[in-house]
């Protein structure tokens, strides 16, 4: 619709300077278009009036007139005012949004896709939880926004690959490997002290008792020294086997797996250490090496090798987005959760010191799921081992539920993820609101086959029936899809799916209520069977960019 009046403006605005009308200029095409707040304003207005008015060195509502005038004629426009200080507002006419549906009807399942992104390449890093113990909650959050992200990225016309980083070096993994092993000597009966700094969960029980069944009393006379190695080695492996099945449940699938341990093995940190050292980037200081941040904006220096020799988190992290930029990629979206706000400055001031442009580094913050049920809230956390894992829930209240759930709000605000409403058939739970407007139109269809009602080409339907106020509202509504996609990739912001597939369902359920698809006038009942048709392909399309299922029934 945009594209439309922005072609008409400028259009009229060249045959106006070639005949005199206005000053010969070039139109600018930088006006905006945009959707009034009130619908008495119109469906879409055009500052482009104001934008020129400097340049004809004419007062802009005297060149928005004549706009006007030069397209009263336009088929496409039922009216077109002019307001305030020279916007023009623009009402579509009926047969243009008839027309609006015979499109939404021939390009079906890729009704939404635009070419907005224009190739551009773009990685996606998600989840990227530490392999230290199962998804909870919190993860399954960051996986439905950064899952859902790609594919409205890739409708939206851009190149997108997703990428898990497997943090597998460090600290936490020694932890982990001790863990495990104290664990095992407990599975022989031998009395051990458990630290408060290892992890408690039964997950780590489980572990042990495996590695037990496979390797007996191997490891009981060995000094955990000697074999920590071979237990962070079983412990990595079987729960990422897990993290892995989980995501996969969750349908979210990752075109690469990074591991962190590539990167030191290879020597690439070291290397990116070293280069930025010769720059003067990074300085000893107290035994350490330090990263002048500071100088790129960051609010201080920070220490990248400590000055017992081990390198931080932070050196590895340079390396990476080194790396992610070696890649090719023209943009980078990295997902993280809300508790690494503060990590933002250091990781952009990391890429302008390597050259690189840090607004190309988007990073989305995702906020914390406070889990309920029966009004009270769950545990959440890993190490001590009380908390609800991501396969627990979906086990109960099912993938659709919770990754639209996780989708209703926007990444960076809290989100009170209720069991309870979850698990309920009623308009109470979003996804089934939505997805039982899906399965509502389908079962018109399935109504049609059982009266004999056979569906007739597009062309032959008589779409000047559609003329109710709340059917011209809703194929306003379903035009405007394609546009909510490219403001949902360009913005980052997958939530803006769901609102709009949660104002679509209500908008079908009210008409569906006050009216009849199947009545007693067949050319009527054709032009609203089309109707329904392309308003489930839209629910369809979006339900599909979320990663939830389109019910046939319900």
């Amino acid at each position: 619709m945009r594209k439309v009046i922005k072609e008409a403006v400028e259009e009229a605005f060249k045959k106006l300077s070639y005949n005199g009308g206005l000053p010969v200029a070039e139109p600018s095409s930088s006006h905006l278009i945009s959707v009034p707040k009130k619908e008495q304003h119109g469906d879409y207005a055009s500052n482009f009036a104001l934008v020129m008015a400097s340049v004809l060195k004419m007062p802009p509502r005297k060149i928005a007139e004549k706009i006007q005038e030069a397209l009263k004629d336009n088929p496409d426009f039922e009216k077109i005012e002019v307001a305030g200080p020279g916007f023009l507002n623009f009402f579509f006419s009926k047969s243009f949004w008839h027309r609006c549906l015979l499109d939404i009807k021939e390009q079906g399942e890729g009704f939404g896709h635009t070419d907005t992104g224009k190739g551009k390449r773009v990685l996606v890093e998600f989840v990227s939880a530490n392999p230290t113990g199962p998804l909870h909650v919190g993860h399954g959050r960051g996986a439905a926004v950064g899952d859902s992200l790609c594919r409205i990225m890739r409708a939206a016309g851009f190149e997108v690959e997703s990428e898990y980083y497997i943090n597998d070096v460090g600290n936490q993994m020694n932890t982990l490997g001790r863990s495990v092993y104290l664990r095992y000597l407990e599975v022989f009966g031998r009395d051990v002290d458990f630290p408060d700094e290892c992890y408690k969960g039964e997950y780590i029980k489980d572990i042990a008792r495996e590695i037990a069944s496979e390797h007996g009393e191997r490891f009981l006379g060995e000094e955990i020294d000697n074999c920590l190695e071979f237990f962070i080695k079983e412990a990595v492996s079987r729960i990422f086997r897990s993290i892995k099945d989980d995501l996969d449940l969750f349908r979210v699938h990752f075109d690469n797996w990074f591991s962190e341990r590539t990167l030191h093995d290879s020597g690439y940190v070291e290397e990116t250490i070293s280069l930025l050292q010769k720059k003067g980037i990074i300085y000893e200081k107290d035994g350490a090496l330090w990263f002048r941040t500071s100088d790129f904006g960051d609010e201080k220096d920070r220490v990248v090798r400590r000055s017992n020799g081990v390198l931080t988190y932070f050196a590895a992290d340079i390396a990476y987005h080194r790396k992610k930029f070696e890649r090719g990629y023209d943009m980078l979206v990295d997902i993280w959760g809300a508790d690494h706000h503060g990590y933002v400055p250091r990781v952009k001031a990391a890429i302008k010191a390597l050259g690189h442009d840090p607004e190309r580094l988007n990073v989305l913050l995702v906020q914390l799921v406070n889990l309920l049920e029966g009004g009270e809230l769950k545990a959440m956390s890993t190490r001590a081992g009380e908390f609800v894992t991501l396969r627990q829930v979906l086990d109960d209240v099912g993938v659709d539920a919770t990754r639209f759930i996780f989708l209703t709000r926007k990444c960076d605000s809290h989100l009170d993820f209720d069991l309870d409403v979850a698990r309920k058939q009623s308009q109470e739970n979003p996804v089934y609101y939505v997805q039982y407007a899906h399965a509502r139109l389908s079962s018109v269809f399935a109504m049609a086959r059982e009266r004999g009602i056979g569906i007739v080409e597009p062309e032959e339907v008589d779409l000047s029936l559609l003329d109710d106020p709340e059917e011209i509202r809703l194929m306003k509504f379903l035009a405007r899809f394609p546009e909510v996609v490219s403001g949902s990739a360009l913005s980052l912001e997958p939530h803006r799916i769901s609102y709009y597939l949660t104002e679509l369902a209500g908008m079908l359920h009210k008409y569906y209520t006050t009216h009849r698809f199947i009545g007693d006038d067949p050319g009527l009942t054709q032009a609203r069977l089309l109707l329904a048709e392309v308003t489930r392909t839209v629910l369809k399309n979006g339900l599909d960019l979320l990663g939830v299922h389109a019910p046939e029934k319900m």
